[in-house]
């Protein structure tokens, strides 16, 4: 794959889809519905995240948490490869209750870099277990897949945002299509409206809207994967129309959303 590239891989799990990417793109500040683990393959990039301001270089493992905003910049011209896995929050769920033998589905990924050349070996392997269509393979991968998040996961913090924040970013999350006002959101968090975009960006590292439109290109996403036409999931996403989407889609993804319909057709 070249330079300035990114490819949308199917993958033997359901609730996983892989990323592979090269290119000097820099990414302003999103989120996604979905965790994220991958690999630096080639140089470097550094990023704001949900945990800190972060560097990575080839051969570390990344992760990122659904709702977590962070961003991506490479470190110079030459730009940054790097391999994805995006696993549903359903998937992570069952692992997690596996993994804690049914006390818990409650955890996240607690380091956004980690220089561990054992854990991006198995890493590597997981991912091509994913992109394999034999049938052995995809034992070996969701093998894989339960041990990686085994030695990855920990468990969530429970007091990570302010209650009056979670009743905001809840009015959002129950039905991001619909249209919101600041007002709503400010009555349901019972703050002032004002008050609410400071402790929503403090809180979020986003404000109101911003979450919003990462919510709706999340709803944008799986009905694209469904086979949903464009125009059609531009619309039912909340969007104004298919232009709209395709801009902020691109901004999060690196992708358009007629190339990742591609992967899945």
């Amino acid at each position: 794959m070249g330079a300035g590239q990114f490819r949308m891989r199917l993958c033997a799990m359901p609730g996983v889809e892989a990323v592979e990417a090269d290119s000097a793109h820099s990414f302003g500040r999103h989120t996604h519905d979905q965790f994220g683990i991958g690999i630096i393959i080639r140089g470097a990039q550094k990023s704001a995240s949900g945990r800190g301001p972060v560097e990575a270089g080839a051969g570390d493992v990344i992760t990122v948490n659904p709702g977590e905003v962070h961003d991506g910049h490479p470190i110079d011209d030459a730009g940054r490869a790097w391999r994805m896995l995006y696993l549903d929050p359903a998937l992570i769920a069952g692992a997690s209750l596996d993994i804690s033998e049914g006390r818990s589905a409650d955890f996240v990924f607690s380091h956004p870099v980690m220089a561990d050349a054992a854990m991006a070996r198995r890493l590597q392997a997981v991912y091509s277990a994913m992109l394999s269509p034999e049938g052995g393979e995809t034992l070996m991968a969701e093998t894989g897949l339960l041990g990686l998040i085994a030695s990855l996961l920990s468990a969530r913090a429970s007091n990570a945002t302010p209650p009056s924040i979670s009743r905001a970013k809840s009015l959002i999350d129950d039905d991001p299509t619909s249209e919101i006002t600041l007002t709503a959101l400010a009555e349901a968090s019972g703050l002032s409206r004002f008050q609410l975009v400071r402790s929503f960006a403090q809180s979020t590292g986003m404000t109101p809207h911003a979450y919003l439109v990462q919510c709706r290109i999340g709803v944008a996403r799986r009905m694209i994967a469904r086979g949903m036409p464009l125009a059609e999931a531009a619309a039912a996403s909340g969007f104004a129309d298919q232009s709209h989407m395709t801009r902020h889609f691109v901004r999060a993804h690196g992708v358009t959303p007629g190339a990742y319909a591609l992967a899945f057709s």
